[in-house]
């Protein structure tokens, strides 16, 4: 019984045309569909987005499908043989990566992530660029890309900022010494979130208030009108919140500098 076909000219042209026609498909998949995702906002750019790498992984499937009949012979044996072959080879050579594509697959589903999220894998914290069939880029705050494994869906915790919204929560800390009218304070904090350029106005303003043996922790909890605003929120949250606060006249923790 032979396993493989004796390969003649037209198979071999067949074969580099379903090579050719599977890479301009990619090829145009990653220019086209982030066009078209700009024509929109919200969920719908996120899900157009997303599709990429499921569009990509189809036709690479599709791909597969036609060329192992013009290589392999089609018989039921013959196909048994070579999928088996190929999976323990696969497995042992590309555990790691095939597990990254399988955890991929998962997140086309699940959506523990999309493009232009805000998520923190282990000690990274950025926004997702982009959603690969093996990996995720993720640019951080200090514009430096990430390429992490889809694997680590498996394994590790992924915070999730935004999840798929225009909503993200930023947090402004302030820590004043206890002797304070605190009703006051969480007045003036309020006001300066309220007036703040960057708030996202149908979302609460938030004061949480936490107690502390060295004074009182303050939570200025407000969300930014985009995403990527956050770092700039904050600023401008922490920078008008001091000057609000030392027009009060309270007192800043500090912590004492051990002498040596």
């Amino acid at each position: 019984m032979e396993l493989l076909k004796n390969l003649n000219q037209t198979n071999v042209i067949e074969i580099a045309g379903i090579l050719a026609a599977t890479w301009f498909g990619i090829a145009f998949s990653q220019r086209c569909l982030p066009w078209l995702a700009k024509r929109f906002s919200g969920r719908r750019q996120l899900y157009i987005l997303a599709s990429a790498p499921v569009f990509r992984l189809l036709l690479i499937i599709v791909a597969i499908t036609l060329i192992i009949p013009r290589v392999v012979e089609p018989t039921f044996e013959n196909l048994v043989a070579v999928l088996g072959t190929l999976g323990v080879a696969l497995g042992f050579a590309f555990k790691d990566y095939i597990s990254s594509l399988f955890a991929g697959i998962v997140t086309l589903y699940e959506m523990p992530y999309r493009v232009g999220d805000w998520i923190s894998i282990e000690d990274i914290y950025g926004e997702v660029r982009e959603i690969g069939t093996r990996s995720l880029e993720i640019v951080t705050p200090d514009d430096t890309v990430a390429v992490i494994p889809h694997q680590k869906l498996w394994t590790t915790a992924i915070h999730n900022a935004n999840d798929g919204s225009q909503f993200l929560m930023c947090i402004a800390d302030f820590y004043l010494h206890p002797q304070h009218d605190a009703m006051r304070v969480k007045t003036s904090l309020r006001e300066v979130a309220l007036t703040s350029a960057y708030l996202q106005l149908d979302r609460p303003v938030i004061v949480v208030i936490q107690e502390q043996p060295w004074g009182t922790h303050y939570r200025l909890k407000a969300y930014p009108v985009e995403p990527r605003n956050q770092f700039y929120f904050t600023t401008d949250l922490t920078i008008r919140g001091k000057a609000a606060l030392a027009e009060l006249d309270v007192v800043f923790a500090a912590v004492p500098f051990a002498r040596k």
